[in-house]
């Protein structure tokens, strides 16, 4: 395992810090929400085609980059330290993980998955956003022998802004993935906790699917949840790192009684028993993106362990800054409160942590007590 950051690593975080930098400043992005369009459309264009962001777990006989977990999870750090309003986790990673679960040798997926490599297109995996890895085949759709889909799902993340829905649905020859044009749906958004990633439920009334060739649909979709799990653990981190520096930042130029705040010994403590789980949580998060990029069945642990720790992380180091930015820190005009609605929702995003670590413990032989 090689926790380390590549060079190319290092290099793919630069260039994606520097379009964050020029296209979504903190106040850019509590502007759109105000506004009610968070989403940035321009921005996705930089990253998703400019930039090949969208591609990066694509093959390259498929018209991606042919990267790995490692380096999406270098973005999601970068995405997470900037809550930058883009579809990148809902489609680069879940709706591209399980389209690549299918049989890409098919015309239909290898097209679907070149569209989306290339940011022509964007798509969504209609499961609710808190469906963790390991769970059933989720039975809130159905298709008849004709394809027609009928149900409906909740909290689907970035199905606003799809123009593709990756949608699991219990079939004649039973769990299936299908395809089917977002504008079919009836997709209605809500107000959500984060209003960086709005959640929309999808309702199907008959919509004409196409079914996706997978040995394994239920495979294909754990598999996908997985991946998405394991690599929301470096967007959680990203969110960390940046209300830890930005505390740090802020504590060294405010004066209080004629000192530097951050001089007083009280809030040193704090801060380096923030500075030290961050730390932790870098480590646990870069396990499970080498992991995932490993393949194997090691990746299941490594994803449990990150998800169980990095989460508590995200949303502590959340917490000490509103408090440590003292009464601005409570204002809507500071993107504080961005940062911990985003750690909040990803908490319960792809699994709680309670849900990860008992899913830990039957996978190394420690279940939990009756």
């Amino acid at each position: 395992m090689n926790l380390l950051y590549s060079e190319v690593e290092d290099d793919l975080r630069a260039a994606v810090r520097e379009v964050l930098a020029d296209h979504c400043p903190p106040g850019a992005v509590l502007g759109r929400v105000e506004g009610g369009e968070p989403y940035d459309p321009a921005l996705w264009r930089v990253l998703a085609a400019d930039l090949g962001l969208a591609g990066l777990l694509v093959p390259e006989k498929l018209g991606g980059q042919g990267a790995s977990a490692r380096e999406a999870a270098v973005v999601l750090e970068e995405l997470g330290g900037a809550v930058a309003p883009v579809p990148f986790l809902g489609s680069a990673v879940l709706a591209t993980s399980a389209l690549l679960g299918c049989d890409t040798e098919d015309a239909g997926v290898a097209e679907l998955l070149a569209r989306l490599a290339a940011g022509a297109e964007t798509a969504a995996l209609a499961v609710p956003l808190s469906s963790a890895p390991g769970g059933d085949f989720p039975a809130g759709v159905r298709a008849d022998a004709d394809g027609r889909l009928s149900g409906a799902v909740t909290s689907v993340a970035d199905a606003v802004t799809a123009g593709v829905l990756v949608v699991p649905a219990l079939g004649p020859d039973g769990p299936t993935l299908y395809r089917v044009a977002a504008a079919d749906a009836v997709v209605e958004r809500f107000v959500s906790l984060d209003l960086t990633r709005p959640l929309a439920d999808v309702r199907l009334d008959g919509v004409q699917g196409r079914p996706l060739p997978a040995r394994d649909a239920a495979a294909a979709l754990d598999a996908a949840l997985l991946a998405g799990a394991g690599l929301l653990a470096s967007e959680q981190l990203g969110v960390a790192q940046w209300c830890l520096d930005e505390t740090v930042r802020y504590l060294g130029q405010r004066h209080q009684f004629g000192r530097v705040v951050g001089g007083f010994q009280s809030l040193k403590h704090r801060l380096a028993d923030l500075w030290l789980e961050v730390v932790s949580a870098r480590a646990a998060a870069r396990a499970a993106a080498d992991a995932l990029t490993a393949g194997g069945d090691g990746a299941g642990v490594e994803v449990r362990v990150a998800q169980a720790y990095v989460s508590g992380v995200a949303v502590h180091a959340a917490e000490e800054a509103v408090q440590l930015h003292g009464g601005i820190g409570m204002t809507w005009e500071h993107p504080l409160h961005l940062y911990l609605k985003r750690a909040k929702a990803d908490e319960i995003a792809l699994g709680t942590p309670g849900r990860h670590r008992a899913a830990l413990g039957a996978l190394v032989g420690l279940p939990a007590a009756g």
